[in-house]
């Protein structure tokens, strides 16, 4: 598998070997004594391993995944949990996807921050003590073009650490002026790697480009982008093989750029303005699951859980693989400038910073706040 990681041009080139597989009926067919020898195995799992952890079959071994789960990921890691937060600056986007609050199609109130308006942002962030920070804005570059980014992540280092960013895809140079105007990071969820059920969500704005979007990772880790993060939005495709291509990407990521920060994220969907329905059902469990395998299957990845999970829900998944949690989320914009917009999603963990950390100790964790200073690494 690593050879032909170490072979392939693109992800392109991976995900195209399992265009026409059957991930459900390979997983219906994986028994118990397999899933046993996966979990017995002390060697680098492969991607058959990986399914076999992700298997229907494996739910009956939830309770020796999961405590694997939480011994590699504290040999890896320790009890530490980094921090960070989200910040909205626009929400006006050109995209139709009808899962998404900020679609187009969406009459909700549409709000672009000033600079002015994202230093107050920043700085009111920034006084809960985080100083990782995610900018995120809606997919439309006529009205958040790369200046206007740019413009925002030069506010925001001087209040935090660490700038990642949530946008629209980019070219490898853009990625490249975003790093030299501080950012370091890169959030870049898929949303599914089906490209028939992404087509058919997708009808519609600059997220119609299926191969774009799936290349943006590497172009920006050619950009000079320490870390990546990537994932599917759980809910829209079968979920099984969505996580296990997002596996094989944070994994292909991991080999072709040994240096850099490669992590997953497996976010589930969320309630939205608009009637959109999930068309696949993702329990706990399974949520515990699929973490759990990733785990297994690449122990030096960072796994992050959003808000999109109830406190009590993160709190009891602590121990099995997290290693980053948002914390003081707030999805809309101008929480703090003006009159907020409608949420891009509903949160179900409102915890402050401070009762997040409180929690995070209270579990016998350790909640950090900096891992990565963007001023002391130039």
């Amino acid at each position: 598998m690593v050879k032909y990681y170490i072979e392939a041009m693109s992800f392109i080139d991976i995900l195209s070997k399992y265009e026409n597989f059957d991930v459900d009926a390979h997983c219906a067919a994986v028994t118990g004594r397999q899933v046993e020898r996966t979990l017995a195995k002390r060697g680098r799992l492969d991607e058959h391993d990986y399914l076999a952890l992700l298997s229907p079959v494996a739910s009956g071994y939830l309770e020796p995944m999961a405590a694997r789960a939480r011994d590699v990921t504290r040999t890896q890691f320790g009890n530490v949990i980094l921090l960070f937060t989200p910040l909205y600056v626009s929400n006006i986007c050109d995209n139709a996807c009808p899962y998404c609050t900020f679609a187009h199609q969406h009459e909700i109130k549409r709000l672009h921050l000033g600079i002015d308006e994202v230093r107050r942002e920043a700085e009111n962030i920034a006084a809960t003590g985080i100083r990782h920070i995610l900018v995120l804005t809606g997919e439309a570059r006529r009205k958040a073009p790369i200046q206007y980014i740019k413009e925002c992540v030069s506010v925001l280092k001087e209040f935090f650490s660490s700038i990642a960013i949530e946008v629209y895809p980019l070219a490898t140079d853009e990625y490249a002026e975003m790093v030299g105007a501080g950012a370091d990071g890169l959030t870049i969820y898929q949303e599914t790697y089906d490209r028939a059920i992404y087509a058919d969500l997708h009808r519609g704005g600059p997220k119609e480009d299926f191969e774009f979007r799936l290349l943006a990772p590497e172009r920006a880790c050619r950009g000079g982008i320490r870390a990546v993060t990537v994932g599917p939005l759980l809910g829209l495709a079968p979920p099984i093989r969505d996580v296990f291509l997002a596996g094989l990407h944070a994994d292909y990521l991991r080999i072709t750029f040994p240096s850099l920060e490669i992590s997953a994220s497996f976010p589930r969907l969320r309630p939205l303005v608009g009637n959109f329905e999930p068309r696949f059902s993702v329990s706990d469990r399974d949520f515990v699951q699929y973490m759990a395998a990733f785990r297994l299957f690449i122990p030096s990845a960072g796994i992050t859980v959003s808000t999109r999970e109830s406190a009590s829900f993160r709190n009891s998944i602590l121990p099995l693989g997290p290693t980053k949690i948002s914390a003081g989320v707030n999805t809309s914009v101008g929480a703090v400038t003006g009159e907020a917009t409608e949420p891009q999603f509903e949160i179900a963990d409102d915890r402050s910073v401070e009762q997040t950390q409180k929690d995070l100790l209270a579990h016998g964790f350790q909640p950090v706040m900096v891992d990565w200073n963007h001023s002391l690494c130039r």
